[in-house]
């Protein structure tokens, strides 16, 4: 036994000590080094031990606002892989209009012990929100991530896009264009990715010399609050219209081709997220990619070191949205105008 603990520990690059803990099943081992003493055995052609034989590490709580937003599901599947790779069991909870809500998903959770809970988009985001009832799970102590849904109060990890950034790529791309009568669409104003978006819109006017508080229009997310914002922002005569999601967006180019206007000769229009299938509307959107991947493998990473113990730093990790120009941004019309003549 003392040879195979041997061979095995120098083909995982760990003690002896420590494989014997592995296969004791014995606390202190992170959930990676227990991976590596794991595939080595498989490597060596050593048969498991039963009780380590298609164990799982525990449950963790997925909890997201929604799925008719595509970019809910999105982040839903990259998280519950990657647990699912860490051997957590994935357990997705997701809100409806009168359903069962955050608070209570997070009860059900707590009452089958899960070992962590990653929220996307959750009421922490929400700055009218009472952020104590996360503090209460992290006093418990319960392994919490946040993915978009900074709140300054709160000692977690926080996985977020870059709103400000995002808010800023959008103008500057517009201003380019030749547009300088652009106008903002995004959810209420107590999110703080709102917050942060507008922050960012107004600092790219600002440097530009362009007005912005007239033309922003606060609604309530979704393809029909983009169009009811939309419709005000264009009687205003803007050019060109920013919106804090892809479905906005596509509520924008309603309202445009309801008016009689077309996209993006009249007017052009950016969303926000380039969730699955966005690529393929008509006409193919104009957006601020978020990077789902990388931003939810980082979430489950965070967790995964908050429940071995070992700590994630309790500080937020922005991560950068990339322009992806398609067919709804153009040259503005008076500046068309000024070219043809």
């Amino acid at each position: 036994m003392r040879a195979r603990m041997s061979d095995i520990a120098r083909q995982a690059q760990v003690s002896e000590a420590t494989v014997s803990r592995v296969i004791n099943d014995r606390p202190g081992v992170s959930q990676e080094t227990r991976q590596a003493v794991l595939t080595a055995l498989d490597v060596l052609g050593y048969e498991r031990p039963e009780r380590l034989r298609k164990r799982s590490a525990g449950l963790v709580g997925l909890i997201v606002p929604e799925l008719d937003n595509p970019i809910f599901p999105a982040f839903a599947q990259v998280i519950e892989s990657t647990l699912a790779q860490h051997g957590y069991t994935p357990v997705l909870c997701t809100q409806s209009p009168g359903g069962v809500t955050e608070d209570e998903y997070v009860e059900m959770m707590l009452d089958r012990q899960v070992s962590g809970i990653v929220f996307v988009s959750s009421l922490s985001a929400d700055t009218a929100a009472d952020p104590s009832r996360y503090r209460r799970l992290i006093e418990r102590p319960l392994p919490i991530v946040l993915v978009n849904g900074y709140a300054e109060t709160i000692e977690a990890p926080f996985v977020s896009c870059d709103d400000r950034l995002a808010g800023d790529l959008a103008v500057s791309h517009l201003v380019a264009l030749g547009h300088r009568r652009i106008g903002m669409i995004s959810g209420p104003n107590r999110f703080i990715n709102t917050q942060r978006k507008l922050a960012g819109y107004r600092a790219a006017l600002a440097r530009e010399g362009l007005p912005s508080d007239d033309f922003v229009a606060l609604t309530l997310f979704g393809v029909e609050g983009g169009e009811v914002a939309a419709d005000r922002l264009l009687e205003q005569g803007v050019t060109g219209i920013v919106c804090a999601s892809d479905l906005m967006a596509l509520g924008a180019i309603r309202a445009a081709r309801r008016r009689g206007g077309s996209v993006p000769r009249d007017v052009s229009v950016i969303g926000f997220d380039d969730s699955p299938l966005i690529a393929f509307t008509d006409p193919p959107l104009t957006t601020l990619r978020q990077p789902v991947s990388s931003m939810a493998v980082a979430a489950v990473r965070c967790l995964v070191d908050e429940i071995d113990g070992h700590g994630a730093p309790h500080s937020e990790y922005l991560f950068r949205p990339e322009l992806v120009v398609r067919e709804s941004t153009a040259v503005a019309p008076a500046r068309r105008e000024i070219a043809v003549g």
